[in-house]
């Protein structure tokens, strides 16, 4: 449905802007100003590239190209979040983990892309919770302009979507809320005076 042209810019756009909105968060990794949660990112390899797949079988095309990209990027995060990561790592946090990687279990046994893509919604959204918490804990521990970036992805990639069906749309827009509430957290739980005027430092 749509323009296929417009939607096809519309994916392309947000697979470069998904590119271009890791390079600050690289950055600020190396320098030791933002600690992504471990297993929040390990979480989200999985479950981004299961929801990926299954956006492009159900007719969501092009959406699923940000998706991918995401992927590749999400597991580079997980893997320097092994040394740069936060340790704060609660019995809550591994309780999240655990029920997140049963899920997966759970899904690959019963082989449906719409309980595939609602169970990865679900996943997803269990895996925000350890960066949420940590984040109204220490709300320096991120970027701003990341999460910002994500979320006007999240747009574009509803926008690039072939065939709007609760497979394809599910897990793009519970994942446009999720990226929303971090840097919501961040945005408030800072200083007034340091963050005016700014959408991310």
């Amino acid at each position: 449905m749509g323009n296929p042209d417009f939607k096809l810019a519309a994916s392309l756009l947000a697979t470069a802007l998904t590119v271009y909105a890791y390079i600050p968060y690289f950055r600020d990794i190396f320098r030791n100003k933002t600690k992504p949660h471990l297993y929040t990112w390990v979480v989200w390899v999985i479950t981004e590239g299961t929801a990926a797949t299954a956006i492009w079988h159900s007719g969501g095309n092009y959406a699923a190209f940000s998706f991918a990209a995401d992927t590749v990027l999400v597991a580079a995060v997980g893997l320097l979040s092994l040394k740069y990561g936060t340790k704060n790592i609660t019995r809550g946090d591994t309780a999240v983990f655990a029920a997140a990687l049963l899920a997966v279990i759970i899904w690959w046994l019963l082989e449906s892309p719409l309980l595939a893509v609602l169970m990865v919604a679900i996943i997803d959204g269990l895996g925000y919770a350890p960066t949420i918490r940590k984040s109204f804990a220490d709300p320096w521990s991120e970027t701003l302009s990341f999460w910002f970036m994500m979320a006007a992805i999240n747009v574009l990639a509803i926008i690039s979507i072939a065939d709007y069906n609760l497979v394809t749309i599910a897990y793009p827009a519970v994942i446009l809320v999720a990226n929303i509430s971090v840097w919501s957290v961040c945005f408030f739980r800072r200083k007034p005076a340091a963050v005016q005027g700014e959408f991310g430092a």
